[in-house]
């Protein structure tokens, strides 16, 4: 698998968990309706295939996964709540993408 089909995996997933999830933190935290709730956890369900399309093990997509969904946890609020990132939330991201390179990408010998 290509690296930017792989990065394409990991910003599709993290965007189904991220807007699945947020789908029913809407639902329940702010009162909107159950279709919000069942549009989250469909989307939630296509999460959970996606990563499946990665052609690594279980254990080293879901690790590296944890940094791309920080990343885009983060760019979600800035986009959807206005929680705009400090300088130290751009640090640790920069972390987590470095993280996440390692564990995916280096070749193995």
């Amino acid at each position: 698998m290509s690296l930017l089909a792989s990065i394409g995996l990991f910003i599709l997933a993290g965007l189904c968990e991220i807007g699945g999830g947020y789908l029913v933190w809407l639902w329940l935290r702010e009162g909107k309706p159950i279709g919000y709730a069942l549009a989250g956890a469909l989307i939630l369900v296509l999460y959970a295939i996606i990563p499946t399309l990665q052609t690594a093990h279980f254990s080293r997509v879901y690790a590296a996964y944890g940094g791309m969904f920080i990343v885009l946890s983060l760019l979600w609020g800035w986009g959807f709540d206005g929680t705009r990132p400090d300088r130290f939330d751009a640090i640790g991201c920069l972390i987590c993408l470095i993280g996440m390179t390692v564990i995916m990408y280096v070749p193995r010998t």
